[in-house]
């Protein structure tokens, strides 16, 4: 008597567990060979899956990269906003932003590299949604700008896209040679020099003292003046 043979089972994973696999799968291969010479089966095997599976979910190897850095952009900004929560004064929202973009560099190199190399320089970046997204993470920091103003905490003069570009141009300027592989840079001591330098440069100087207020230290400095000059026709 002749037994059947056992059927496989196959399991079939979640297609946002797929997708997960292979985007982690893509970013190493990616961050090895660089996005033009990082050759798809490589993707693909490192995800455990043949080289046509990956088209299933991604119209082609550029779709993927956007993915991913958009999975990044999300959890950005949403690490923006939870750690500004409950943060009060313009001052310290103001350090939150830049420690937290520092930090994000500082922990993914490869996704800055990837951004800056492969897509912003792109001719149809600003028709993308990651140029979208990257225009609602300085919005957070704009927001800030904005309302500190409001509550006369910055000068009324101040130009937001002007500190925007500042804050972020200068931080890329420092970070290059990290991302180049060629130094090393600490965020917090960093975060702590920038906000400082750039909230002192925009602060708001304080009031101006009442007239009867400067009326009194006048009169004080005279009397001081008189004590002064008693004391030494004395001596």
């Amino acid at each position: 008597m002749s037994v059947a043979p056992e059927k496989r089972s196959f399991v079939r994973l979640p297609r946002e567990k797929r997708m997960r696999d292979i985007e982690k799968a893509a970013r190493l291969v990616f961050s090895q060979h660089g996005f033009d010479a990082a050759p798809v089966n490589e993707i693909a095997a490192e995800a455990g899956i043949s080289e046509g599976s990956i088209y299933k979910f991604y119209t082609n190897k550029r779709d993927l990269l956007h993915t991913i850095l958009r999975t990044w952009y999300l959890s950005m900004i949403d690490d923006f906003k939870a750690k500004l929560e409950g943060i009060e004064g313009t001052r310290a929202r103001l350090h939150i932003v830049i420690w937290q973009h520092m930090k994000s560099i500082k922990e993914s190199p490869d996704l800055c590299r990837l951004f800056y190399s492969e897509v912003r320089n792109a001719p149809d970046y600003y028709s993308t949604e990651l140029y979208e997204m990257n225009r609602e993470y300085t919005r957070v920091l704009m927001g800030i700008l904005a309302k500190g103003i409001a509550k006369g905490d910055i000068r009324p003069d101040t130009s937001p896209a002007l500190v925007r570009d500042v804050i972020f141009g200068g931080i890329e300027h420092h970070v290059t040679a990290y991302l180049m592989n060629r130094g090393d840079f600490d965020y917090e001591l960093v975060a702590g020099q920038l906000s400082q330098l750039v909230f002192c440069g925009i602060a708001a100087a304080p009031p101006e003292p009442p007239r009867d207020l400067n009326a009194l230290i006048e009169r004080l400095e005279q009397v001081t003046d008189r004590l002064d000059q008693a004391s030494s026709e004395k001596g």
